[in-house]
């Protein structure tokens, strides 16, 4: 059966197998087994580094628990409006939450992001940040925020890849992707907040590239 023991034994197995990390992709109902496990793990030789995959929408109080564990974490800032954020996600009060919660991540980690020899993230900051179709997401506060209120330095994902599904199909904002015009709002909101630490999408410049061929 699965339990405590079998939780560490496929820590160790990923480690054999060469994984660079043990990533954890939302993983706070499970917090107490990680905790239960890992001292097990990391008895028998669990070295890598442990990665936190959320959401962003998380309790400070469970993060505390976590200060010293988790090495690389990788929170979402979806939104800048707590209205657009109850309506697509269900999340109440989103803002005012992953706000705290990026606070107390950066407090535990700081800005710089520690890379190894391979250039492989060992331990820091990544927030991601997915821009919506009509400007939904707020992109253009959400990086403010993070370069006033945490850092310019601190390393952000900025994704273009929405893709409409489920229940999403046929609405008449989030049934379609963002344009490359909508892409490249996002771009120069990135470099007005001076947030030069982190990555870009090309997919949809590739996806034009494509469609100027074919006509």
């Amino acid at each position: 059966p699965f339990g405590i023991e079998r939780l560490a034994e496929m820590m160790l197995e990923l480690q054999r197998k060469g994984a660079h990390n043990i990533n954890f992709v939302t993983p706070t109902h499970f917090m107490p087994h990680i905790l239960a496990a890992l001292p097990h793990a990391v008895e028998r030789g669990l070295r890598v580094p442990l990665v936190y995959n959320t959401s962003g929408y998380e309790r400070v109080e469970a993060l505390r628990l976590l200060e010293g564990v988790v090495d690389l974490w990788l929170p979402d800032s979806k939104y800048a409006d707590n209205a657009v954020a109850r309506r697509l996600s269900g999340f109440r009060n989103y803002v005012e939450h992953n706000r705290a919660a990026l606070r107390e991540i950066y407090r535990q980690v700081g800005e710089d992001l520690v890379v190894d020899e391979n250039a492989i993230a060992q331990r820091g900051l990544i927030i991601r940040h997915m821009v919506l179709p009509d400007g939904l997401a707020g992109t253009r506060e959400v990086l403010r925020w993070i370069a006033d209120e945490l850092s310019p330095r601190v390393h952000v994902s900025l994704m273009d890849q929405y893709f409409p599904a489920y229940q999403a199909v046929g609405d008449p904002v989030l049934g379609r992707k963002i344009t490359w015009e909508e892409y490249q709002e996002a771009l120069a909101a990135l470099e007005a907040a001076g947030l030069d630490n982190g990555w870009v999408q090309t997919t949809l410049e590739e996806e034009e590239l494509v469609e100027d061929c074919a006509v």
